[in-house]
This record gives structure tokens, sequence and C-alpha cells, in this order.
């Protein structure tokens, strides 16, 4: 299959971003590559790119699509989280800009065999890197009740996780659930239609792919420190697609920007916390109605940007 992955925001990215020649820039999402693309092409003709994924076949069809680019763009298979040993490894002591879009790409989705969509029938998988062991099978055949019901509660914000969970503990008395097609007929009979344009089994595979992916766990290892990569005036641009996402990027971009991390009315500073970036972005930048209209996915992105001081 055809990566035919649209990113998201492009536009909106390069405004806070503002690639220029000579400048390093880190994609920690490769994906399809559509924002390396756009960095590659505006920071002609000298600037580069290291794009990390996770994922191998986003990475091939990327590799093919910024062929044309040569040494300018380097590719790894990593997640970010390990960005700052990736990049120590290959001697970049720092970049210009960061780029994360924490979405599903496209191909992930439409490949029926990754079991990441509840639209087409496919072993339970959901594993973007799959050299891992864990996947959605596993959760969903041999998690405990209880843990499978925090899973969609916390990560999907499930309202009936717990009728779901039980739906799926007496199945798999009988038979495991083996492939999406079969989850999805469970979640239906439990929920009925859904609402007018979301998927009654929406919720429920968010999380289960949250969890597969530790999703939450990177990124907040992530930006524990993720600020040290850039250099000074260096920009970080983040698309997250869940409301949890969201919640870490924005507690962690305003603890950057904070000049003492002190409880309040402390008399003294004693924290030793200096201001790290300024804040580009005080709400979150959302896509267009076009782009939406044009590209349904985008319609749950959140844009916020951070520049190094």
């Amino acid at each position: 299959m055809e990566f035919t992955h649209a990113s998201v925001m492009v536009q909106e990215v390069m405004q806070f971003l503002k690639p220029e020649p000579g400048g390093r820039y880190l994609d920690g999402t490769l994906g399809g590559g559509g924002h390396a693309e756009s960095i590659l092409i505006e920071s002609s003709p000298n600037g580069e790119v290291f794009g990390l994924d996770w994922d191998e076949e986003a990475l091939a069809a990327a590799r093919r699509r910024l062929d044309r680019f040569g040494a300018r763009l380097a590719l790894r298979q990593a997640s970010f989280q390990a960005a700052a040993e990736v990049l120590a490894e290959v001697g970049w002591d720092g970049v210009d800009g960061i780029v994360l879009d924490l979405g599903v790409s496209s191909y992930q989705l439409e490949a029926s065999e990754r079991g990441f969509s509840f639209r087409s029938s496919g072993r339970l998988d959901m594993r973007m890197d799959r050299r891992q062991s864990l996947d959605a099978y596993t959760i969903v055949n041999t998690f405990s009740a209880g843990e499978l019901e925090r899973i969609l509660r916390d990560f999907g914000e499930e309202p009936q996780a717990r009728r779901i969970v039980s739906a799926i503990v007496a199945q798999r008395k009988v038979k495991a659930l083996e492939t999406t097609g079969e989850l999805v007929k469970l979640i239906g009979k439990v929920k009925g239609g859904g609402r007018r344009g979301h998927h009654p089994a929406t919720q429920t595979f968010q999380a289960l792919r949250i969890a597969v992916n530790q999703e939450l766990r990177h990124l907040d290892r992530f930006l524990e420190n993720g600020y040290e990569l850039l250099k000074p005036n260096g920009r970080m641009v983040i698309i997250s697609f869940h409301s949890l996402e969201d919640r870490s990027v924005k507690l962690a971009f305003r603890k950057w920007s904070r000049d003492c991390l002190c409880p309040p009315r402390t008399p003294v500073c004693r924290c030793g916390w200096s201001r790290k970036v300024k804040l580009l972005t005080k709400r979150p930048v959302l896509p267009s109605a076009k782009e939406v209209d044009i590209n349904p996915r985008a319609r749950s992105a959140k844009l916020r940007a951070v520049e190094k001081i």
C-alpha cells in the first residue's frame, strides 16, 4: 500500500517554526514526511532535518518521498523520547527547531493488517513499533477487567467502559477476540450505533492504541527536559490530538516558561529554576475550517509552541 498521509497544520507549523537556510531541525514524528518536506523546502539550500519515527514502514515511505533532498535528510527508527541520545550519536549539539505531530498516520489507519482501524478488519495489533511484543490482542485477551476498565476510562474517556469490559471478559471466556472486526461488533452490541459522525468504537480503539504504544509515557519523558535540545532562539511546535496529550504539553510549556517553581508566598526562591522558554501560544492554535473539511482527521488537533531563550 502506498503511503498517502496528509500532515496536519503544515502552514501553521511553518509559521511558528520559521525554518531558515543553514538551520538544523528535528522532526520527532516523521510519519509521511509532510512537515519535514516543508522544513527542507523553506530552509533551502542547506538546512538539515533529522527525522525519527518508530514505524519502519513510515520511514520507508518518507524516505521515498524525500529522497530528492539527499544528504540534507537523516532518518532513524526511534521514538522521539530518545531524541537526545540519537542526536548525540550523530554529533548534533542542538537544533534550531523541533516538531512533534502526535497523531496516527493515515497509513496505519488504512492498512487493515496493522489493526489500528475500526473500519476494516485485521488482527488486533496497533503496534507502531512492531519490534515490541505488547499488542492490542494481548491487552484485550489477557489483561484483568480492572486494568482494561482503567485503560478505557483514562486513555479513551469512554463512559461505558465497564459495560464494554464486561462484554469483552464474557466473550474471551468462550473464544479469544482476534480481530478488530470482532471487537467492533462487540462494542456495537453494547453501545448501539453511536452519535452521528462518531463511530461507537472510536474511544475504545484510541485507548488501546495509547496503551499498546505507551504514548503518554513517551511524551512525558520527552517533556521532562525537551527544551535542552533547542539552541538559543530555537522553537518547538507540538500538535496533540487528545486531551491528556494537550494537558501534558500545556503544563510542561507553562513550567518551562516560569521564572520560579517555588510554592506561592515563598519569601525567597530556593528552587534554583530559571525560565527556559517564552510561550508563543497562550492558547492552542486550532486547524482552519477549510483544513478540517479537506482532512476530517485534523478536527481534534491542537498546536502549541515555545521559543528557547
